[in-house]
């Protein structure tokens, strides 16, 4: 991901959003200055690389682990033990105590994930321990935690919290009795998520921007809250921030005309997972019949038209959305995907919509709950009023009036 910022330490805002609504801030990330575009230095150059491992610790509380450390938390980074090998780099599960940080046998203490670089990834000592010491620092909620770091000769590897839950790709498209699929209200809740940690990137005069937004970088956990991940380390980013290989099918216009990455880009790629949520499809799959294939190309008809949002909603949500609300998400997802990038949102007013649209829903559920409810009590009030009648009949009426 392209990162430019300063050295000064970036930690969660009060309110828990990464959102923050001085007029000073909101205009100074935007995304629609200059396309959302800030001036890019290398992040070596920004941030002085701390002169030992001991000062990252002191800088970010992050471990310094040693390789023989993570060797015995990963079961010698055993094959089976891989959770996934994002760009040029394997991520191993292993477990630690949560205390002492020390290795812990399968299944005790807490886990972890463990992404050990190849060596065509590798920084130099310099630039490793600058991006390592700020990486420390990002925290906030809807970021996936990293908690150390090792460098031990040849080997440069990042200890990060583990997600139970895995990648919102695969809970989107993979079919089977793990992945259920995901309702609309817990769809709602992951894009809230992931909105809120990218508006946090976002904020302030750094603008740390993703570069690499897509459905395989968020992962959730237990409770289905949605953290990014891969933050560093992963792409070659160059002095401008742009991104070699960036995933085309996520990628802003601007971004494959120009190889320029900025905080507008982002949007757009938000706008595409948010598509692939509302509608359960690949932003690009050719197993679907030809004018199918892109996704974004396909359903950007229908996005703006309420009478026919139905169409490109996953069959799997039937029954349980309302035609205000999807068309409120559909509206929020054609901004994002908009040609020209000063005319997409910035992720805060994202934020916004989609906290408007969550309490909402959760209005409607509630009621709808309740009506259910009275429902259900009227009839069984009907029912022993039935029974009550049936076993004491009421007395027939005399006819003699005497």
């Amino acid at each position: 991901m392209g990162i430019c910022l300063s050295a000064k330490p970036i930690s969660e805002r009060d309110d828990n959003t990464g959102v923050k609504n001085s007029k000073d801030d909101s205009d100074s990330s935007n995304g629609k200055d200059n396309g959302g575009a800030s001036s890019k230095i290398s992040l070596a150059s920004v941030l002085p690389a701390p002169r030992s491992e001991g000062e990252i610790s002191q800088l970010s509380n992050l471990k310094s682990f040693s390789y023989a450390e993570l060797k015995e938390a990963t079961r010698n980074f055993c094959p089976d033990s891989v959770l996934g090998e994002p760009g040029s780099a394997s991520v191993f599960k292993g477990w630690i105590d949560e205390h002492s940080f020390t290795a812990t046998k399968p299944g005790t203490g807490m886990g972890i994930a463990v992404k050990r670089l190849n060596q065509d990834s590798f920084r130099g000592h310099g630039e490793w321990f600058a991006e390592v010491n700020f990486l420390g620092q990002l925290v906030h909620s809807h970021l996936v935690k990293l908690i150390g770091y090792c460098l031990d000769d040849e080997q440069q590897l990042l200890v990060s919290e583990f997600m139970p839950r895995g990648c919102l790709e695969n809970h989107l498209f993979l079919r089977g009795s793990y992945f259920q699929p995901l309702s609309w209200g817990l769809r709602l809740k992951v894009a809230l998520g992931a909105a809120k940690g990218l508006a946090f990137l976002h904020i302030d005069e750094r603008k740390v921007i993703y570069g690499d937004l897509r459905t395989s970088n968020i992962l959730l956990d237990s409770d289905y809250n949605a953290k990014l991940s891969d933050l560093g380390f992963s792409k070659d980013t160059g002095a401008t921030g742009s991104k070699k290989n960036m995933n085309a099918s996520y990628a802003a216009p601007e971004y494959l005309a120009t190889g320029q990455a900025t905080t507008s880009s982002d949007v757009y790629s938000f706008g595409v997972i948010l598509l692939e949520m509302l509608s359960g499809r690949r932003a690009l799959d050719k197993n679907r019949p030809f004018k199918e294939h892109n996704l974004i190309e396909w359903a950007r008809p229908y996005l703006a038209n309420r009478r026919k949002i139905a169409r490109i909603i996953d069959n799997r949500l039937e029954g349980q959305y309302s035609l205000d609300a999807a068309y409120k998400l559909s509206s929020l997802t054609l901004q994002c995907l908009s040609i020209e990038p000063k005319s997409r949102p910035s992720m805060n007013e994202v934020v916004t919509e989609l906290e408007e649209l969550q309490d909402s829903t959760s209005i409607n559920i509630n009621r709808n709950s309740t009506q259910n409810r009275r429902a259900r009590r009227h009839s069984a009030d009907d029912a022993i009023a039935h029974h009550s009648t049936r076993a004491h009949p009421k007395p027939p009426v005399s006819s003699d009036h005497t």
